[in-house]
């Protein structure tokens, strides 16, 4: 895929989370990623990166079309991602390794359950909740169940005859207070089987139910008078409730299932498949189906689930839809879910189908927007400087002396192809003695983006400046010093053939004539030359009233100008009659300035 590609997209790629998947051109998986906002992830591959490996750049290469699925929460995009990454081994992602699993809260099948943090899942009866993506994480939680409610750590066979016969003693846990004694029956197994039961809501999210058993705690607490212990409960369940966390992804409760989620449009619909293998999505797809007059929902769908099933060799026994059908010739169970993990999976699915939809119907109306003369102009300036970014800010400098004279040099803006003033700057030079072109530029363009970076204000995309391969040369010195190779595009232009120079080629680029992005340019360039050239004069103008009329007592700015506007400069005020000087201020001032004059001359000769 080239940038080209990326900019015709990427509007159509969603701002949530979800996991993107970079597809070869014999339709095998060449990367599977995750990301929290999915459409600045994938533009991160199609940047001027220096720094991005040269593995990452054959892959983006050799890929010929990108395809996403949106998830709920950057967790579940964590596991989608592993589920993908198992299944299909892409060639350019690390492979994980098969033990390398999620963690899970198993409640133990047993007499007095305890509650454990395990990577393994064994089907003994055990209720297991999760998978969660941080170990710390859920640490946590089990750190805040214990302490919510207090439950044994040992392993011992807490059956009741050994209870009754006292084979068991109290240990540390229950002198801390971390456990209540069951091993010796301080606590009855009804007792512990509710706060079992009360782990189970809150891991459920089933909040309800245990706020009305915290309620009643609290209140039982604050009519023994204490109020700090009811307070603490009452904290530790709202802190509980922000670390609770459950996943659409993986299920344990799962198995093989097909998901299909249906979006309808007026010229065609979307179908979402999501294929579920022991409890993990494996594969996921959106198809789009062309729609005739006289297709509806269960056509559509009755013709093409077969087909995906085929396709992905789907043997699932259960096919989860929103709608009761037949679906003749497949062997399968069709569910309509109402509740649970089954109908989140359904949503999920729908989502994806729905956001093509509307991705589609965007790109039909600006499909029918005409291109504006600027976007026109800029694309093709980003086609013929071949240009990763369109280049919507460019800036060009120009200098300007007479035989090494007041030096200075311009910047000018143009954004969206127009020239922006307000973005204008001059420069005066500082470090440059005599006339030296070369130097200049590099002092100007080194000043400008210094300040840009350390202002954090945006570069713009392209930098033209005026003159050929020297002045380009150095200013590149500049860029390259404040370490801003690679963030814009720098060319130069040659005024004799209109040659464009790219740094480092001693080939320059010969644009047509004709072509707009060169009318551009050219624009660019003139506009520095004339904004140099005032700036040029106005200094040389300053300097030469500063060395006459200032220095007449009694004589000020105003006065100065009124003069200079009148008479052009300061040798035809010194020649003008005190009538016409009078004409412009008073009689007072021209007897003043001509005075002035008299004694100048008087003590500048022999």
């Amino acid at each position: 895929m080239t940038t080209q590609d990326f900019q015709a997209i990427s509007s159509t790629i969603p701002k949530q989370p979800g996991v993107y998947r970079f597809i070869g051109a014999e339709n095998q998986i060449l990367y599977v990623g995750k990301a929290k906002v999915l459409r600045n992830r994938v533009a991160s591959y199609f940047g001027q990166r220096k720094d991005r490996l040269h593995r990452t750049r054959i892959m983006v290469r050799n890929a010929v079309r990108l395809e996403f699925t949106i998830v709920e929460t950057e967790a579940d995009a964590l596991l989608l991602e592993n589920a993908l990454i198992k299944t299909h081994q892409p060639r350019y992602n690390i492979n994980l390794k098969d033990d390398k699993n999620y963690s899970y809260l198993c409640i133990k099948q047993e007499r007095f359950p305890r509650v454990f943090i395990t990577r393994t899942v064994v089907r003994d009866g055990s209720t297991y909740f999760g998978p969660y993506t941080s170990k710390g994480q859920l640490k946590i939680i089990l750190d805040l169940i214990k302490e919510l409610f207090p439950l044994r750590t040992c392993n011992l066979n807490l059956n009741q005859a050994d209870i009754e016969a006292g084979k068991f003693k109290v240990c540390l846990e229950y002198h801390i207070k971390n456990c209540e004694g069951p091993c010796v029956g301080e606590e009855t197994e009804e007792n512990y089987q509710e706060k079992i039961e009360q782990i189970k809501n809150i891991l459920k999210g089933n909040f309800a139910e245990v706020k009305r058993h915290f309620q009643a705690e609290m209140e039982r607490l604050a009519e023994a008078m204490e109020f700090e212990r009811a307070q603490q409960i009452k904290d530790k369940l709202k802190v509980f409730g922000n670390y609770q966390s459950k996943s659409q992804i993986v299920s344990i409760t799962i198995r093989d299932v097909d998901v299909f989620g249906l979006a309808i449009g007026e010229k065609e619909a979307y179908l979402n498949y999501i294929k579920i293998v022991n409890g993990a999505v494996i594969h996921t797809h959106t198809q789009e189906i062309e729609m005739n007059l006289d297709d509806d929902a269960e056509s559509l769908l009755t013709y093409a689930i077969p087909t995906l099933r085929d396709r992905y060799n789907s043997i699932a026994p259960e096919i989860i839809l929103d709608r009761e059908l037949e679906l003749p010739g497949v062997e399968a169970t069709v569910v309509v879910p109402k509740i649970g993990d089954k109908k989140r999976l359904l949503e999920l699915s729908e989502k994806n189908a729905k956001y093509l939809l509307l991705q589609r119907k965007k790109q039909r109306i600006n499909n029918s927007n005409k291109q504006t003369p600027a976007e026109r102009i800029l694309r093709t300036l980003q086609a013929d400087l071949q240009m990763d970014e369109l280049p919507r800010h460019i800036e060009c400098f120009d200098n300007s002396n007479i035989q090494g004279t007041n030096p200075t040099a311009s910047c000018v803006v143009f954004k969206n192809a127009k020239p922006s003033k307000k973005d204008y700057r001059h420069f005066n030079i500082k470090t440059v003695v005599g006339p030296d072109d070369f130097a200049s530029m590099k002092e100007v363009v080194f000043r400008r983006y210094r300040r840009l970076r350390d202002e954090g204000e945006p570069l713009p995309q392209l930098v033209i400046i005026d003159g050929g391969k020297g002045q380009l040369s150095h200013a590149m010195e500049s860029i390259d010093e404040l370490g801003l190779r690679g963030e814009m595009t720098v060319v130069g232009i040659a005024k004799r053939l209109e040659e464009i120079y790219f740094p480092g080629d001693a080939v320059p680029l010969h644009i047509n004539k004709k072509s707009e992005s060169l009318r551009l340019i050219q624009q660019c360039r003139d506009e520095s030359h004339r904004f140099a050239l005032r700036h040029h004069r106005n200094r040389r103008s300053n300097a030469m009233v500063g060395t006459e009329l200032h220095e007449i007592p009694g004589i000020g700015d105003k006065t100065v100008q009124k003069l200079m506007a009148h008479f052009g400069s300061p040798k035809k005020v010194r020649e003008a009659l005190a009538s016409e000087i009078a004409e412009i201020t008073n009689l007072s001032t021209a007897k003043k300035i001509l005075d002035w004059y008299r004694r100048k001359e008087l003590t500048d000769k022999p």
